[in-house]
């Protein structure tokens, strides 16, 4: 791909790519957001929020570092779609110039284990990044649990930090810089993510859905945006269609007289403006597509595809 700093040396910039991995809801997003200063992926604390591999281009003076999230790697494969998410991130591994392996302080679980499994057959440099440390309430515990994490790999550097609240983020960037290639840019200097704003309002439905939906969430949902246009007096014209795997599940996001689809729509509605910094016109409906979950071929046509860029 032709560099977007042609008249630049190579020999004046660095760019590369960093992995961050891990399992299920220990943070991976949220760290990307705050590397990037602004929200990209979406995030809330239900485990596999994350489904798609996603890239954040952070670029600043003659650095551009581009951030791949994950979704969260996990032992139980049970259906297609949990299959698809693992190789997504395994896939990721060894195309990068340096890993961040994420985990939770005081809690190591097979999740764990087997995404070590995965990256000690990388040759690239892993960083652990313990998040979370903020909600350790006994302090003293914490250096013994570092310690146990070193004696499990050799990694290049050990950062305790938090994402959620900036701790330890910035020391965690600088470090990163450290370990890119000299080479020219790979994006162009204004771009901030790979992904098409289809996707990214797709994203934002999900979002939403999985906020509103708290315990009730089917996980066998996913979000398909029909229309994406603009119409003759400047409005962002979005048709968004939800999917589901059963008629209750249907009865479920839809909510009281519309009032759950409703609210997801205007929470969506209002983030969507922020992105795309124009007014929105948001549509959405709600279809039963029995085992669209379980259909490697039907993921892929919904863009679950672990190659997708």
């Amino acid at each position: 791909m032709k560099s977007s700093n042609e008249n630049n040396s190579a020999n004046e910039n660095r760019c590369g790519f960093v992995a961050f991995v891990g399992r299920p809801n220990v943070g991976k997003s949220t760290l990307l957001n705050h590397l990037l200063g602004q929200k990209l992926s979406i995030t809330s604390r239900k485990p596999q929020t994350t489904r798609h591999r996603i890239m954040g281009i952070d670029t600043f003076e003659s650095t551009q570092l581009i951030y791949v999230d994950t979704p969260g790697i996990h032992k139980k494969e049970p259906r297609a779609i949990n299959r698809l998410m693992n190789r997504a991130a395994s896939s990721t591994i060894s195309d990068v110039d340096v890993v961040v392996f994420i985990v939770e302080p005081e809690r190591w679980t097979e999740d764990d284990e087997l995404v070590l499994e995965h990256i000690k057959k990388t040759d690239k440099p892993i960083i652990l990044f313990v998040n979370k440390i903020d909600q350790i309430k006994e302090k003293e515990k914490l250096l013994p649990f570092l310690q146990t994490l070193s004696a499990k790999h050799t990694f290049q550097e050990l950062i305790p930090g938090a994402a959620l609240v900036g701790d330890q983020v910035k020391e965690l960037k600088e470090l990163l810089i450290t370990y890119m290639p000299k080479g020219d840019f790979v994006y162009p200097e204004d771009y901030y993510t790979d992904r098409s704003e289809r996707f990214l309002a797709a994203e934002i439905i999900r979002e939403k859905l999985i906020r509103q939906l708290g315990d009730e969430l089917p996980y066998s949902m996913t979000v398909e945006i029909e229309q994406f246009k603009i119409d003759e007096n400047g409005t962002l014209r979005i048709n968004g269609l939800i999917l589901v795997e059963r008629s209750s599940q249907k009865s479920i996001v839809i909510g009281k007289g519309g009032s759950r689809l409703k609210k997801v729509g205007t929470d969506a509605r209002i983030d969507m403006a922020n992105v795309f910094d124009q007014k929105i016109f948001l549509e959405l409906w709600v279809k039963v597509k029995d085992g669209w979950a379980d259909d490697e071929r039907a993921l892929r046509s919904l863009g679950f595809d672990e190659h997708s860029d």
